[in-house]
């Protein structure tokens, strides 16, 4: 039996990656690891989005990466947050607070 799909509203992924980024430097393939298994294979984060969603918060100066040796024994890109991404994380975190909250209230209005 597959499990169900979960689509991420747009930008959730920057504010979960900043997350798991946020304990220490990650690599790619480690922070879509951890971000399953947190999640208890809720959330499967494509390559395809993790990739250019790493780029582009490394563009934007919340994360800064530098190559490093894997536990594989390979090169791998490891990324860590900036005080602009530590910061950026607690923005995003506020604003999920208050949109998740408010969905849940909407959740549990019942209709007469």
């Amino acid at each position: 039996m597959s499990s169900p799909k979960s689509d991420l509203l747009q930008g959730t992924l920057d504010m979960l990656i900043l997350k798991v980024v946020a304990p220490g430097a990650i690599h790619g393939y480690a922070i879509s690891k951890r971000l399953r298994q947190i999640s208890q294979d809720v959330l499967q984060i494509q390559q395809g989005s993790l990739y250019p969603a790493l780029h582009r918060l490394e563009e934007r100066k919340w994360l800064q990466a530098e190559w490093k040796d894997a536990e594989s024994g390979r090169e791998a890109k490891f990324y860590r947050l900036t005080a602009a991404g530590r910061k950026q994380l607690e923005v995003e975190t506020s604003n999920w607070e208050r949109l998740s909250g408010a969905v849940a209230q909407v959740m549990r209005t019942h209709e007469a």
